[in-house]
């Protein structure tokens, strides 16, 4: 039996992304937590795996895959009964493609925008700009929605990744259901899914409080 080591923090919307995907495909992930705040994913333990230091990271009997989409891809790849969360067509595949880096360089940038301003300054606002700035993703999102999925009228690994950073932001940032009814009808559809609450829903909710509390917290000092 293959065994599949995931280095992750739940917390994490790359890592929920993954998760996802091997739920999708049914596979056992045995996951080990890194403590992003402890400073787990600077230990030289984990810098042998993965020298830029992030989350998630993949351990397939010794194969180290290292970022989310990668790793989506990968396991598609190798262990899907078919091709149709990440498709073979060119055409279609780079309908995925442009959506998975659409997430990466426009829904998760926006995020850690935002985000980063909290943790990393310990500020207890969130200019003006910096809202808009989401919003707009939000409304590109929104255009993109031409169809049931991200990529079209199938589910692929672009609708994980897309939905567990937009899970994520929307506790913050909060997005408008009459501005956005194709978001939210996506959403619903994803959360149709027997192993989304598990994989993303709780995760991405939680990750919006806990940026919420220390806010709070970053006020009261």
């Amino acid at each position: 039996m293959t065994k599949l080591v995931l280095y992750t923090l739940h917390l994490s919307p790359p890592c929920r992304a993954v998760e996802l995907t091997a739920k999708a495909l049914g596979l056992e992930l045995e996951q080990k937590q890194v403590n992003l705040l402890s400073g787990d994913h600077l230990k030289p333990e984990f810098l042998k795996l993965n020298p830029q230091h992030t989350i998630p990271v993949l351990d397939d009997n010794g194969t180290i895959v290292t970022e989310s989409h990668a790793i989506m891809i990968y396991l598609v790849t190798k262990y899907a009964k078919d091709d149709a969360l990440y498709p073979k067509d060119p055409v279609k595949q780079a309908r995925v493609n442009a959506a998975l880096h659409f997430e990466s360089g426009v829904l998760f940038a926006r995020m850690r925008f935002v985000f980063e301003r909290i943790f990393f300054f310990g500020k207890s606002d969130i200019p003006e700009d910096r809202i808009e700035y989401v919003q707009k993703a939000y409304r590109l999102l929104e255009d993109t929605l031409t169809d049931k999925y991200v990529a079209g009228p199938v589910m692929t690994v672009a609708d994980f990744s897309c939905i567990s950073t937009v899970s994520s932001i929307m506790g913050v940032v909060p997005l408008g259901e009459s501005e956005h009814p194709k978001i939210y009808a996506w959403i619903e559809r994803l959360k149709q899914l027997p192993y989304y609450e598990e994989a993303n829903g709780g995760g991405g909710t939680a990750l919006g409080k806990f940026v919420l509390a220390k806010k709070e917290e970053n006020a009261k000092a």
